[in-house]
């Protein structure tokens, strides 16, 4: 297997380093959308896809006003998902099978420019979205995508009791990492130089599972107003802080920048 990092979208919110913990206040911060590629045996898989091409060319109707203005995403083209697998030399058609953390605008707005591939997803995200939740961009789902819903059930994967080796995916995990969103997941990916784990939004800042915790007081606000069930959030964030000092499994956060420039350097084969 070889895993390519790709950031498939950039936010510049205000507030600089109370958002992203970098120096200076009077910026904008950087966060990104970080996804990753899989060359695997059966095919392509994406894990998260970013928020698609109809965000650069309609980017009101796809994102939405309030998301705009909150997050002032970079309008770039080749930072679509599209761009940068046909940018490596594949053909985005070959991308059979797609695992997004969760549901939202800037994690599965990219489904949309993959309609031939199965979206693995937990069956409660899925709910959620079905169920009416504002959240989510039904626009971005409008094509009707391939959905391929799994139940909290499985083996054991580092003490995370409930995991699913996903179906005809060799190597690639969801881990109930629910909290932020009702059936949020991490996607754990056996590469042959260990585990690697996308922990989406459970949490957002590189040092927030670190012993001692940090966060930066904005984005710390910020994953107060957007989480769905508080307790859960709280307690899995304790469960990968004691995960990441076992020095298993490399996780990251997926929009904080630090872990992204972090494990671009290498791409584990």
């Amino acid at each position: 297997m070889r895993v390519h990092h790709l950031n498939c979208g950039t936010m510049t919110p205000i507030g600089g380093r109370l958002v992203d913990g970098r120096p200076g206040l009077f910026r904008r911060a950087t966060l990104v959308c970080h996804c990753l590629l899989l060359e695997t045996d059966t095919g392509l898989v994406l894990i998260e896809t970013g928020m698609g091409t109809p965000a650069v060319a309609d980017p009101q109707r796809w994102l939405g006003r309030r998301f705009l203005r909150l997050s002032r995403p970079v309008s770039r083209t080749e930072e679509t998902a599209v761009a940068q697998i046909r940018a490596l030399g594949f053909d985005p058609a070959d991308v059979r099978d797609i695992v997004p953390t969760h549901l939202d605008l800037d994690h599965a707005g990219g489904l949309v420019d993959f309609p031939q591939a199965r979206v693995h997803v937990y069956a409660a995200e899925l709910a959620a979205y079905h169920g009416g939740n504002q959240r989510y961009r039904r626009v971005q789902f409008a094509h009707g995508p391939q959905w391929t819903p799994y139940e909290d059930a499985g083996d054991d994967w580092f003490g995370f009791s409930a995991v699913r080796e996903l179906d005809g995916v060799p190597d690639v995990a969801l881990i109930p990492l629910h909290g932020h969103t009702a059936g949020h997941a991490g996607v754990a990916v056996h590469t042959n130089t260990g585990w690697l784990l996308n922990a989406g939004d459970a949490y957002f800042f590189h040092a927030e599972i670190d012993e001692p915790a940090s966060i930066p007081p904005g984005l710390a606000l910020f994953e107060r107003l957007v989480q769905t069930i508080p307790e859960q959030r709280i307690e899995n964030q304790q469960r990968l802080r004691e995960l990441r000092q076992t020095g298993d499994v490399t996780i990251f956060a997926a929009h904080d920048l630090a872990d992204f420039e972090r494990l671009s350097q290498r791409t584990p084969a």
